[in-house]
């Protein structure tokens, strides 16, 4: 057990003040302060002293990843996890399958394409599934609505110009319709979809100071909701046709403790809001706008899946660790999370075959090793607990105990 510094990852959407205030560090921060990262992934690894935990892994696989997930995961820790702080909208993005990484990062590879070329797709030959779990309110888009829904919501709004793009779609075929409607939109020219997005500006402003403009039949709350995010997408990225794309998807605000979980092939868009997010050892992102990075809309249309996405909120169920917790149902191999609210005096004993990260993200935790050794977790601070641990027991100190999340496979 040693204590894990992480990565800190300074993206232009970040939060100059939600990780500086979690951690107690000076707020604001001098730049927005966006991700860190708790793993082993070789573009931006945590550290152990002054070494990296890729490294550290690769001296001996076995004693660090124990032999079913050295086996399993080719030697390599098999999920990345962070803290995430969105003060602005990040990219309209989606994440590629397993063999479609392997695929374009052998593509890109085989065409001479740096690694750190802005125009890279495929950093790694790995999938991205991920599951963010909400500390403060959290607003995303996540997954496409219900077809039926959205043609509500474009009816209500009324724009002749979206009308013509939607009148060519077929609402009995969801996927195909999702399709069609999506690919065209992400694809207008730029003088089509300038005269697109102005409409729609207008038309959405326009029912929202007077809701009585839609037909009589008023605006319905969850459309409130979504419009107001256009407009607001609309300001912040001027001219930018995936404000118009976000009306597709499904529009979420999780309340501390809530989750959402996205395989690949899902489009997403994170708003606001400060969470723990756990995902595959990827940084493979597609995007389709909201961006001032490298937008690739044909290689994104390619990955994704259109079908509707009804809800992608993740269950839960009872956790283990000898701690009252719940451990968040997930469809896939390569990591677990859990998540555990100790009161003064509560312990939460780490006992497993892997690796496991255990993070804390209010009061704080004593962990204790089986040979006595001892490690204090704060607000920020993570813990490294390798497969040759046998057992590490975390007590949660002071009054008002401690929140901790258990990363493992």
């Amino acid at each position: 057990m040693e204590l894990l510094e992480p990565a800190l990852r300074t993206y232009p959407w970040g939060s100059r003040t939600m990780l500086a205030d979690l951690r107690g560090t000076a707020s604001p921060a001098p730049s927005p302060e966006a991700e860190l990262w708790f793993g082993a992934h070789p573009a931006a690894p945590s550290t152990i002293g002054s070494r990296g935990l890729d490294a550290i892994i690769a001296d001996d696989p076995r004693a660090a990843l124990g032999q079913r997930v050295a086996d399993k995961f080719d030697e390599h820790l098999p999920f990345l996890l962070k803290l995430l702080a969105a003060g602005a909208p990040l990219s309209l993005q989606a994440h590629p399958s397993k063999a479609q990484a392997v695929e374009g990062f052998r593509s890109e590879e085989a065409a001479g394409i740096d690694l750190h070329d802005p125009r890279r797709n495929y950093k790694d030959p790995n999938h991205k599934p991920e599951l963010i779990v909400a500390l403060t309110q959290f607003k995303a888009l996540a997954g496409f609505r219900p077809y039926a829904r959205t043609a509500r919501l474009l009816d209500v709004l009324g724009s002749p110009l979206l009308n013509r793009y939607t009148s060519m779609v077929d609402p009995s075929e969801e996927e195909a319709s999702l399709r069609a409607l999506f690919t065209t939109l992400i694809s207008l020219p730029r003088k089509a979809s300038n005269l697109l997005i102005d409409e729609t500006v207008n038309r959405a402003r326009t029912l929202l100071e007077n809701p009585d403009e839609a037909g009589g039949a008023g605006v319905e709350p969850w459309m409130v909701e979504v419009l107001t995010m256009f407009l607001e997408l609309a300001a912040a990225y001027p001219g930018d046709i995936g404000a118009l794309a976000a009306l597709l998807l499904n529009y979420f605000t999780l309340e501390p403790g809530e989750a959402l979980y996205l395989d690949a092939g899902q489009l997403h868009a994170y708003q606001s809001g400060l969470g723990v997010e756990i995902m595959a050892n990827s940084d493979n992102v597609l995007r389709g706008g909201l961006t001032s990075k490298h937008v690739d809309v044909p290689e994104l249309v390619r990955v994704l899946k259109f079908e509707a996405l009804e809800s992608p909120r993740a269950k839960t169920r009872a956790a283990d660790g000898g701690a009252v917790g719940e451990e968040f149902v997930l469809p896939m191999e390569d990591f677990r999370l859990s998540r555990y609210a100790l009161g003064e005096g509560a312990e939460l004993a780490v006992e497993s075959d892997g690796p496991a990260i255990v993070l804390c993200t209010s009061g704080e935790a004593v962990g204790r090793g089986a040979t006595g050794e001892e490690l204090t977790l704060r607000p920020g601070q993570a813990a490294w607990v390798p497969a040759s641990d046998a057992r590490v027991v975390f007590t949660a100190e002071g009054a008002d105990g401690a929140e901790l999340f258990l990363a493992s496979v």
